[in-house]
């Protein structure tokens, strides 16, 4: 598939999705984001890739939202633009692998968003992350729903209503992000927690990541009951008895994906 805002390259079983609009900071346009709605599911349905890797070309990981497309809409034309800019966090919870963010220079509104998105998120040293649309009137309504599973009320209300950037630092301090890299070693770090993740069973990565925000809203008890019937849906697959039988005989597993 072609793209125009978006570029997607696949290197052994890691897939990558870079935003590419650079000279607009990465600024969600509605054409970039159906883009990436778009490669985030064709790189979930290829057989070969079992992490994807999304990141920002460019000085920047994300600003957010391009304002350039903000005014003249109707009631009716509002809900879908910002529908279409929040369909990311939908299709990440959805998609059956691994994402990974690998954030550097600036995550900002809908960027942040996808950072809290995204199931993990390697950060360079000097990022800047914020909430910031309080601060033009506005509100990160979107990304407040992604960045409340990460963050505790107090934190995320404080990014939400203050509208400040955080450091990198404090984005991992606060549960945001899980790991800060000096800005050199970003590639490197990035690939080093893809490449871990893409050694594992792809079986038993596809249906736990299904598992955890299948239950992530049920009531405790039904939350136990969906898990552990997902647990015995996976007990009985070929990389589970591969797996098992591999640690005790003391060698390395051979995935079937079956």
């Amino acid at each position: 598939m072609s793209y125009s805002t978006v570029i997607v390259d696949q290197r052994n079983h890691v897939g990558f999705i870079t935003l590419n609009r650079p000279e607009q900071f990465n600024t969600f346009s509605s054409e970039m984001a159906t883009e990436l709605n778009q490669a985030l599911v064709q790189l979930d349905n290829e057989k070969d890739v079992r992490v994807i890797i999304v990141k920002g070309a460019g000085k920047a990981f994300s600003t957010g939202i391009d304002l350039s497309e903000f005014s003249g809409k109707s009631l009716k034309q509002y809900r879908e633009w910002v529908g279409l800019m929040e369909q990311m966090s939908h299709v990440i919870a959805y998609m059956k692998k691994p994402i990974i963010a690998s954030v550097h220079g600036f995550a900002v509104a809908n960027g942040a968003g996808l950072v809290a998105a995204c199931d993990l998120a390697v950060v360079a040293e000097g990022t800047k992350i914020g909430a910031t649309a309080i601060n033009v009137g506005l509100f990160c309504m979107g990304p407040a729903v992604p960045m409340s599973r990460s963050l505790g009320k107090k934190r995320c209300l404080e990014m939400l209503l203050t509208g400040d950037m955080i450091d990198a630092e404090d984005a991992e301090r606060w549960g945001l992000v899980n790991k800060v890299v000096p800005a050199d070693k970003l590639e490197e770090e990035t690939m080093s927690l893809a490449n871990k993740l893409a050694e594992k069973s792809p079986l038993a990565l596809q249906m736990g990541k299904q598992s955890f925000y299948g239950m992530s809203d049920m009531e405790f008890g039904k939350a136990l009951e969906y898990s552990n019937e997902t647990f015995a849906a996976l007990c009985v697959t070929e990389d589970a008895k591969e797996g098992v039988d591999a640690f005790l005989n003391k060698r390395k597993p051979i995935w079937k994906e079956k």
